[in-house]
């Protein structure tokens, strides 16, 4: 049924109803996830497929991401010293906070754990706010009373991270001017240049599209590599099976290289098996009807939101065999991806509406986990077993652990 809502359907499929927490700065007149399919939409469209989040502009920023790693490498490090525990949630978003803010801005955002709470924290309400149920949304007469309180909050925290690239974005414009030559260091230089022969790409635009990029690109990330090490660590032979797959295709202890990453197929089938049992966003964002449409013999009138229920789908006992054991061999010899052709793993959605930012979060996720695999061994806070763990999530528009995971990084043996 998800293929006929993410494919089959899809032109009838790709708009938004556009939830008012959504709305506020006018958000959804140029957010990517939300705007209408339009010309506008379109070009956006194409502009981050073959231009900021491109193959060939991915391969350009590798040092970006080489450089933040071993950053994050080196504090960890640093905690291993001395037996201290970090909370790898917290730590690996600061990690990926600053990889995306080197690779728009080339600078980093945050420069410490408690800088990173703060931000965090920031972040996390947008989300938990996006997919808090809001009466205003369902009896139009209350949208002006907001009488929950999500708008005036929502706004707050929206403005925050706006202000924030605003300031940048005016700082690059000032260093820029007087200059005859387009500099192209980063994807704002990218978004400034296009600018110049593109009107819809004006500071507005690149502050909504700096703000979808890491909205989306940090809570998903995050939560997804808090549950790959949660699972790690619950099931060693796992961890040890990875950790052998690097010592013997890199050598022990050595940094991983995005140049080795393809050669790799054990940590692949541990991310995809991670989205799987974990997916990051457990109902993909509503759609609606822009006609009415028949989906498995039903008739979806008009107007309807469509809800595609990705966790449900993934422990699905008719599409996956023992769904709730996490068993990246699963994935071992199976063409199965997450690039939206395979609608049994759709993490990432499918149809024009799948995420832009899949090939760069995809990309993240490996690097960030084969170098926390391959550089430290892992064992849980206060000696707890790992039959002990807390697995409880937590729903919202994205799944997060309910229990942060707090771990010792201990030197390899």
């Amino acid at each position: 049924m998800a293929k006929e809502v993410l494919l089959t359907n899809d032109k009838f499929l790709s708009n938004r109803n556009v939830p008012q927490t959504v709305s506020v700065v006018n958000h959804e007149q140029y957010s990517l996830a939300f705007m209408p399919i339009s010309p506008l939409w379109k070009e956006l469209r194409k502009i981050c497929n073959t231009q900021l989040l491109s193959h060939k502009s991915l391969d350009s920023s590798q040092d970006v991401r080489r450089k933040k790693i071993q950053q994050l490498l080196d504090d960890i490090h640093q905690s291993s010293q001395i037996g201290e525990a970090i909370d790898i949630g917290t730590t690996v978003f600061k990690t990926t906070i600053n990889l995306l803010s080197n690779t728009i801005f080339s600078m980093d955002l945050i420069h410490s754990n408690g800088a990173a709470e703060e931000f965090k924290d920031v972040v996390t309400n947008i989300t938990k706010l996006a997919g808090t149920p809001n009466v205003a949304d369902f009896f139009s007469a209350l949208k002006m009373l907001d009488p929950q309180g999500l708008k005036r909050r929502q706004t707050k925290n929206v403005r925050k991270i706006l202000d924030i690239f605003g300031d940048l974005i005016n700082q690059r414009l000032k260093m820029r001017e007087g200059s005859c030559v387009d500099t192209n260091k980063d994807m704002l230089d990218a978004m400034l240049n296009i600018s110049k022969e593109n009107e819809f790409m004006d500071k507005n635009m690149i502050e909504h599209l700096s703000h979808d990029i890491f909205v989306a690109g940090t809570d998903t990330t995050t939560s997804t590599l808090e549950w790959a090490m949660t699972e790690l660590i619950r099931n060693p032979e796992v961890m040890q099976k990875a950790k052998k797959e690097l010592e013997r295709t890199i050598g022990f202890g050595v940094p991983l290289e995005e140049s080795n990453i393809s050669k790799l197929p054990y940590l692949h089938a541990i991310i995809k098996e991670t989205l799987r049992k974990h997916p990051p966003v457990p109902f993909l964002l509503p759609r609606k009807a822009d006609s009415d449409v028949e989906i498995g013999g039903y008739t979806i009138p008009k107007d309807a939101q469509v809800l595609v229920n990705v966790w449900t789908i993934c422990r699905d006992p008719t599409l996956w065999e023992n769904p709730t054991l996490f068993s990246p061999e699963r994935f071992l010899g199976s063409d199965i991806d997450v690039k939206g052709r395979d609608f049994e793993l759709v993490p990432f959605g499918g149809g024009r509406r799948i995420c832009p930012g899949l090939q760069l979060a995809n990309r993240m996720l490996l690097l960030m986990l084969g170098s926390l695999v391959n550089s430290f061994d892992w064992e849980l806070e206060g000696g707890m077993k790992p039959e002990d763990m807390d697995m409880d999530d937590k729903f919202g528009i994205t799944l997060q652990k309910a229990q942060p995971l707090r771990i010792v990084p201990l030197k390899l043996k």
